[in-house]
């Protein structure tokens, strides 16, 4: 695997960025994968919101699950931090807390409430190939054919997936799962572009942008939707879920893996999200897999596995 690219400073100010490491060498395949692996364990996480929030959570409350998801768990990550942002990271932290968490939670409970667990998370599987583009238009990268074409053979293999029996196709769900997908590929390639700051761990990291993405669901919150008339205790145990493992512990895997692999193939980490909410899905609903959507199911986890590797090219260089 390579990991040739470095997040570079974005511009001179009070912090600096975090660069990262050094790129590993066909010697340090093991670390590599072992850093991939704990990545992932990210996407499969989410991959359960779908479950959590049908089986356990308030109906119709996607802005407050989404509050629920960011505040508490961003608050607890600055006491475990015990660092602000500096400088330039107040605005960019706002940029990235609204891109990755008060955009993305809202849009991504709504499809989560409006279609099929299974549906609602394949829809993410447009994220790498918006990231593979953007890489190249916000980061320079050139343009991998390699990652593309495997975005490209995911996003197949979880539409074979959709067309499973009872998939359904609610026209503000497919928005909200699709645009959900668009603004945290959006905010994953700012952070690959402006790093993390120096001193600043990535469970800080995470902190700064779910306090921020759950400061600006707090007033939409309270005034569209408000708080739930009862709240039992499966409710309070899903919240804790998403909250704590889904949010703090998933995003502080998430950004400390970006720091380390390249971003195109981090981003194809995220078909594992789908994947995991099929499977929770025949687990624990009852639902069942045909052979179309078995196939597809295949065809998506090979994607995700190739596009972490880096083909050589004519003069033995990994792209």
């Amino acid at each position: 695997m390579c990991w040739t690219h470095r997040p570079a400073a974005f511009d001179a100010g009070v912090m600096t960025t975090t660069r990262s490491p050094a790129p590993v060498t066909g010697q340090a395949t093991g670390g590599a994968a072992l850093v991939t692996a704990v990545t992932a364990l990210a996407p499969a996480v989410w991959g359960t919101t779908y479950f959590v929030t049908t089986a356990f959570l308030p109906a119709d409350h996607p802005l407050f699950a989404a509050l629920m998801r960011a505040l508490p768990a961003g608050l607890l990550g600055l006491l475990i931090a015990r660092r602000l942002p500096h400088g330039d990271w107040w605005w960019k932290t706002l940029v990235l807390g609204t891109l990755n968490i008060g955009i993305f939670f809202p849009l991504l409970f709504v499809a989560a409430e409006r279609l099929p667990g299974g549906v609602a998370a394949t829809l993410g599987a447009t994220q790498p190939i918006l990231v593979t583009f953007l890489a190249v238009i916000v980061l320079g990268e050139a343009l991998s054919l390699w990652r593309l074409a495997w975005g490209l053979v995911g996003a197949v293999g979880v539409g074979m997936v959709v067309l499973g029996p009872g998939a359904g196709f609610d026209p503000v769900g497919i928005f909200a799962g699709i645009g959900g997908a668009a603004s945290m590929g959006t905010g994953v390639i700012l952070i690959k572009r402006w790093g993390r700051p120096a001193g600043v761990s990535a469970v800080g990291f995470a902190g700064w942008q779910l306090s921020a993405g759950g400061l600006v669901l707090l007033v939409p919150t309270l005034l569209i939707e408000g708080v739930p008339e009862t709240i039992d205790g499966a409710g309070l145990l899903g919240y804790l879920w998403l909250g704590l493992i889904g949010g703090l512990l998933a995003y502080t895997l998430w950004f400390r893996g970006l720091g380390r692999l390249r971003v195109t193939a981090t981003a194809l980490l995220g078909l594992l999200s789908p994947l995991v909410a099929a499977t929770v899905g025949v687990a624990f609903v009852g639902e069942s897999l045909n052979l179309v959507q078995l196939a597809g199911f295949a065809l998506a986890l090979a994607a995700l596995f190739c596009g972490q590797l880096s083909p050589r090219t004519e003069n033995g260089e990994r792209k």
